[in-house]
């Protein structure tokens, strides 16, 4: 598995996330807070999400097989749309259960030392992990803002980190807020009050990253930029007349399907002829578009031209 951004990413955040988590049961462990509870369990959920992440990387790189003749590169979509599955239920509900149980029956808060203490170092190893993933992903990133960089990326890994190393400093600002609120008045409400913020905080991320994953699994077609490439190429085949229909599709994060139905001009020849000059647009394409693994392109009659084309707007192409 090679080591590219995403997986210095996540091992960052595993190793980050699995040494929070022993820190905050310990903190809650002497002081019986719930905040800290629930961002225990949040620390174990994300540990947990990298290791999915990780995992999902590891099955893709498999190669095609009778099952699967497109490959395994789906699969780091599935375990990313695992990843939000496992934040809304192992993260958010439970944050939002143990608040609502120290609002409604209360009790002191004891030791609060080890709660802030844990806490500012939590923050410290959560930032520097949110720190590995926004220098990664500004490698890739390119000029686009971070909502466009994270409802466009192909590739799950640093979307994900970068959602939820931000949620987890939300989070930890939340605790310490409700803590500090608790030592403060005296009122142990507030620490529930602070759970009960990381889990609406959690199950909002949750959310967000369901909806981003689905996307990918359902089948999303190729970015605009890559969609131009692999026209350029098309226009410029002097064999090739007009695109009378093109779909693009990703199999995976470094993999494009491409289909097209194209007019041949008249000096393509008979069917032997043109499926030998087919052939040699297929491999421009995938020198062009190195993301390009699958073509198929069929010649279509000039009355159909222009038919279904590919539009740029929208996120998912049919």
């Amino acid at each position: 598995m090679a080591k590219d951004g995403g997986t210095v990413a996540t091992i960052a955040a595993l190793a980050a996330n699995a040494g929070i988590a022993v820190s905050k049961f310990v903190a809650f462990l002497f002081t019986g807070s719930s905040a800290m509870l629930a961002e225990g369990i949040h620390s174990v959920a994300d540990t947990g999400n990298q290791g999915l992440l990780l995992l999902g990387r590891s099955r893709a790189a498999r190669g095609p097989s009778t099952a699967h003749p497109f490959g395994h590169g789906r699969e780091r979509y599935f375990y990313a749309f695992l990843v939000s599955v496992v934040l809304f239920f192992g993260g958010g509900l439970f944050a939002l259960y143990e608040g609502y149980e120290k609002v409604t029956h209360p009790h002191p808060l004891e030791s609060w030392p080890w709660a802030i203490g844990v806490l500012l170092v939590a923050v410290v190893l959560e930032s520097l992990s949110l720190r590995t993933g926004v220098r990664e992903s500004n490698l890739v990133r390119r000029n686009r803002s971070w909502a466009q960089f994270i409802r466009q990326a192909k590739a799950p890994e640093l979307p994900v980190l970068i959602l939820e190393d931000t949620a987890a400093l939300l989070g930890l600002v939340f605790a310490l807020a409700g803590v500090a609120a608790t030592v403060i008045t005296g009122e142990p409400m507030f620490d529930g009050l602070g759970s009960i913020a990381i889990g609406v905080l959690l199950v909002a991320v949750a959310v967000v990253l369901a909806v981003e994953t689905k996307s990918m699994i359902i089948g999303e077609s190729a970015s605009p930029e890559v969609r131009r490439a692999i026209r350029e190429v098309l226009d410029a085949d002097p064999l090739i007349r007009d695109i009378a229909q093109l779909r693009t599709m990703h199999l995976g994060p470094d993999e494009v399907l491409v289909a097209a139905r194209v007019v041949l001009a008249p000096s393509a020849g008979g069917t032997e002829t043109a499926a030998e000059a087919l052939a040699g647009t297929e491999s421009r394409l995938r020198d062009r578009v190195p993301l390009v693994s699958s073509v198929y392109l069929q010649p279509a009659t000039a009355s159909v031209a222009g038919d279904g084309e590919e539009e740029d707007t929208g996120r998912i192409q049919a």
